[in-house]
């Protein structure tokens, strides 16, 4: 059975989530990313498939929280964007010799342990490559790589379909792994009330949180 390290690029919280600015305070920016980054960090270390969790984060609030889950903290490629600090995750891993990264952002509140055990179930023999997209199939929100680089990632607005492209250039064809809590992230005001509105309705810290802020 191929070991999956699941894989957290985290940027530093000050200035987090810019494009909720309209609807929350550079305050409230920050306590929301937190918060997000824990829920996603009580799924991972739920997960009965995983092999270890690495954060990859210069940021100390950050890193107490990973090291609290139970996750190993990185800072290779921390400060070069999200495509550069998975990449570092994955060079950290290839060094070590695990089989397979597991990509995904603190930012997917809704996500439960039972995703992260389907989007690891779905691994084949590597070379393998499986993605969960955002719900607007912009994004890519999940993705395993084994090994870490079987399959090159560049991560942005509109990754999920230049990443299947990637994927097939490498000689890997794609596993499509769709998840509702996954694919729901949170970038935008609509974002946030579509979270808010989400059924079923989860006990998350994040929808307390958003409740509390009255949006």
């Amino acid at each position: 059975m191929i070991d999956v390290w699941a894989a957290v690029p985290v940027k530093a919280f000050t200035g987090a989530k810019m494009r909720t600015g309209s609807v929350l305070s550079p305050a409230q920016r920050e306590e929301l990313a937190a918060t997000m980054l824990e829920d996603v960090l009580t799924a991972l270390a739920g997960a009965s498939r995983l092999a270890g969790i690495l954060v990859n984060t210069i940021d100390p609030v950050a890193a107490a929280l990973a090291e609290r889950y139970g996750a190993r903290v990185v800072t290779e490629g921390a400060l070069d964007g999200h495509t550069g600090a998975v990449n570092g995750l994955a060079r950290v891993l290839t060094r070590e010799g695990k089989g397979a990264l597991l990509t995904v952002p603190g930012d997917i509140p809704r996500v439960t342990s039972a995703e992260i055990d389907a989007v690891v179930s779905s691994c084949g023999p590597p070379p393998s490559f499986a993605i969960v997209p955002a719900h607007d199939e912009l994004g890519s929100n999940a993705v395993l790589c084994a090994p870490p680089f079987s399959v090159p990632l560049r991560f942005g607005d509109d990754s999920y379909f230049p990443h299947l492209i990637a994927a097939r250039q490498a000689g890997v064809e794609p596993v499509i792994v769709r998840l509702r809590g996954i694919g729901l992230d949170m970038d935008h005001p609509a974002d946030l009330r579509r979270f808010i509105a989400a059924q079923p309705r989860m006990p998350t810290r994040t929808l307390v949180l958003l409740e509390r802020f009255e949006l």
